[in-house]
């Protein structure tokens, strides 16, 4: 799963830089400058997923970003949470059942699912594990427009 997204900039005749996602109609900031709304386009999108978790919709894959567009890429623990979560969601998989595999108390779950909680990645290699899943890493330089 792909958790890398195309962003799209408009600027508005007040000077202001809007950032949009096609893929993600949701995520919708602004800046001062297309520098700033980068900047805050990562924090957008982040929200914006969590309501696609919170409203048990699957999350929307990624399009293909345009030659030169911009991407803004998940942070890599809530990536993994949120692929997580999408499992258990296709998996039909209730909190407590990832729980009785993991051999763990309903808080670490609801830890395990927290966006906002720093969770140990041996936490979510085991979860994901659970679930059938692997995660690998890409790594790759930051051009001077990813922010």
């Amino acid at each position: 799963m792909n958790m890398a997204y195309p962003v799209t900039f408009k600027t508005y005749a007040s000077g202001q830089v809007g950032a949009f996602f096609v893929d993600v109609p949701e995520a919708i900031t602004a800046g001062a400058n297309e520098s700033e709304a980068l900047d805050h386009a990562q924090d957008a999108l982040v929200v914006a997923l969590s309501g696609y978790l919170d409203d048990g919709r699957s999350l929307p894959e990624p399009g293909k970003a345009k030659r030169g567009q911009a991407v803004v890429a998940i942070p890599p623990r809530i990536a993994i949470k949120l692929a997580i979560h999408e499992a258990m969601r296709e998996q039909g998989m209730t909190q407590a059942q990832l729980g009785e595999r993991l051999v763990v108390d309903g808080r670490q779950v609801r830890r395990i699912l927290d966006l906002g909680h720093e969770s140990k990645l041996s936490q979510l290699d085991a979860a994901m594990a659970a679930l059938g899943l692997r995660a690998s890493i890409s790594v790759s330089k930051v051009s001077a427009m990813a922010g």
